[in-house]
């Protein structure tokens, strides 16, 4: 495990373990040092020197926190020959676009106009995912499994981005939501998504799989969070146009929220995950997932 510590990682070595591997992790060892006693830990960093994963072989390698070309190619590169399966997280975010609803793994990448950047930004973040995919397979060939996930949710997820309206919804009183309720959402629980990787790397699985969840109302979403918090709640749906015009950033100040006028995320939380779905990928529902996120957020400590 290139990183292991944090979100998607941390899932992701609850699984394995769970399952009986034996799992090495390869980190700085600053976040959540004190995790996982029985996996045998590599301090490094993955910018700098290598040398230390020298000598060894592993069945797979895990890389969830890979987003420079270069830093994801060196690994792969590094790796590339002590290992039988290349598993690298990407995004759905490497999609040129998301004019169209369905997009699929064979749809066009984004690109830069100079490939030679390495700041992210929102602008630069998928382009940059899809040239980091590029580094895996010129590095391992057959041997990679590319995975495209949407947004990612759940327990240990400190982003807010999707615990904001369960939270919102707990607190009870006059809830100010987007639109009219109609706009869909589309989200992955993390455990969902790290049990799919696990099974998926058993079984020898390669090439690119979009890995997103089932599409659901906006209204569903707080329907759910307020039958899950049981508090008295009232949604008032405002006008996008009301919003947009106040300064309300979507996304970021209002989590989940794009606008409907907006023509380049007509299908972002439309992606097809159906082959994915053929190699095992399977959901829980929404309520579990809420639920179990709401659990967690009673007892974090950030």
């Amino acid at each position: 495990m290139i990183g292991g510590t944090r979100f998607v990682g941390r899932h992701l070595v609850d699984a394995l373990l769970a399952r009986g591997h034996d799992v090495t992790l390869f980190n700085r060892g600053q976040t959540n040092p004190e995790l996982f006693p029985k996996a045998e830990k590599i301090k490094g960093d993955r910018e700098g020197d290598l040398s230390s994963l020298d000598g060894r072989s592993w069945d797979a390698v895990i890389d969830t926190c890979g987003y420079v070309p270069r830093v994801v190619g060196a690994s792969a590169t590094a790796l590339g020959g002590s290992v039988g399966r290349y598993v690298f997280i990407s995004s759905v975010s490497a999609y040129s676009d998301f004019r169209h609803k369905g997009r699929r793994e064979e749809d066009a990448l984004a690109k830069l106009d100079d490939e030679s950047t390495e700041e992210i930004t929102g602008e630069t973040y998928g382009a940059l995912k899809a040239l980091a995919e590029n580094a895996v397979f010129d590095a391992v060939g057959d041997r990679a499994l590319i995975v495209r996930p949407g947004l990612i949710v759940g327990p240990h997820d400190h982003t807010d981005r999707f615990s904001y309206w369960p939270h919102r919804m707990a607190a009870g009183g006059h809830v100010l939501a987007p639109g009219d309720g109609r706009w869909p959402v589309q989200v992955i629980d993390v455990r969902d998504l790290t049990e799919w990787i696990v099974l998926a790397s058993e079984r020898g699985v390669a090439g690119v799989f979009n890995a997103t969840g089932p599409t659901f109302s906006f209204a569903t979403l707080l329907a759910v969070s307020g039958e899950v918090t049981r508090a008295p709640a009232e949604v008032e749906w405002v006008d996008e146009g009301f919003l947009l015009r106040e300064g309300v950033e979507p996304w970021s100040e209002m989590p989940l929220w794009i606008p409907s006028s907006d023509p380049d995320s007509v299908g972002f939380a439309a992606v097809d995950s159906g082959r994915a779905m053929e190699a095992g990928l399977r959901f829980r529902s929404i309520q579990e997932t809420v639920k179990d996120t709401m659990g967690w957020m009673k007892q974090r400590d950030d």
